[in-house]
């Protein structure tokens, strides 16, 4: 019996000017947003990149304090290639992120520094559908990016942020979790695919050590972009889990 056809995605919202993506490790936003950025940069909006680990310990035959610099190397030159100039390390340890009030307390602050419309981060359910679990740092970073949008919002969580001088920002409108298995909104990027595709590439460490069909940039994007367009009615396109968070 052949698996039931997923529903069409709905258009993202693009009236927006500044975006927010908050990520666990280097390449994250690679692997199926970067295409969506370069589209925006592309149209003039402002997106800013925040790492919460500097991926140490993705790269299994690089100490992590080689792998660390090289990796956050890696990602400044890649969100280049997507119009992205803004690249930030939270320097939390890699491969054992711990959700919790640290982590929440260090996303808010750059929520209200940076002051987004809209906060990107990626899937942050147990699984990518079905079977495929998901791994523990990036449930851990996306689920405190949900909280860390109310907190920054609110002035009575963590006081310290005021007494640095950041002022409570509750204007994100929305949370968006690229590759999400319940994800129903996308965007047409196939006239940025080679971008995103261009972007991938440059994580050539972490691709070398990585190996198998995640390591082939292109075809692992191209399938995934494919099937993401088939539900949009364009050749590629990225899909997200929307989050509202004005009603």
């Amino acid at each position: 019996m052949s698996e039931p056809a997923l529903p069409p995605l709905q258009p993202l919202d693009e009236d927006w000017d500044r975006a927010l993506a908050v990520v666990a490790h280097p390449d994250d936003m690679e692997y199926g947003a970067a295409a969506a950025v370069a589209r925006w940069t592309a149209q003039g909006k402002t997106v800013v990149y925040a790492m919460v680990t500097s991926g140490e310990a993705g790269i299994d035959g690089i100490d992590p304090a080689e792998s660390g610099p090289l990796r956050e190397a890696e990602q400044i030159a890649s969100a280049a290639l997507v119009g992205v100039d803004t690249v930030e390390f939270l320097h939390h340890p890699d491969g054992v992120l711990e959700y919790g009030l640290p982590l929440r307390r260090d996303i808010a602050r750059l929520i209200r520094r940076h002051r987004p419309e809209i906060v990107i981060t990626t899937n942050f359910r147990d699984t990518y559908g079905g079977t495929v679990p998901n791994q523990a740092d990036h449930i851990a970073a996306g689920r405190a990016t949900l909280d860390a949008i109310r907190d920054a919002g609110n002035r009575w969580v963590f006081r310290e942020l005021l007494e640095e001088g950041h002022q409570p920002w509750d204007g994100v409108r929305q949370l968006w979790a690229a590759a999400s298995p319940v994800g129903e909104h996308g965007v047409d990027t196939t006239d940025y695919f080679e971008a995103g595709v261009a972007s991938l590439e440059a994580h050539a460490a972490y691709l070398a050590g990585l190996g198998g069909q995640m390591g082939d940039a292109r075809e692992f994007l191209e399938s995934m972009s494919r099937g993401n367009g088939s539900r949009l009615g364009t050749r590629f396109a990225a899909s997200f889990e929307v989050l509202p968070l004005k009603f």
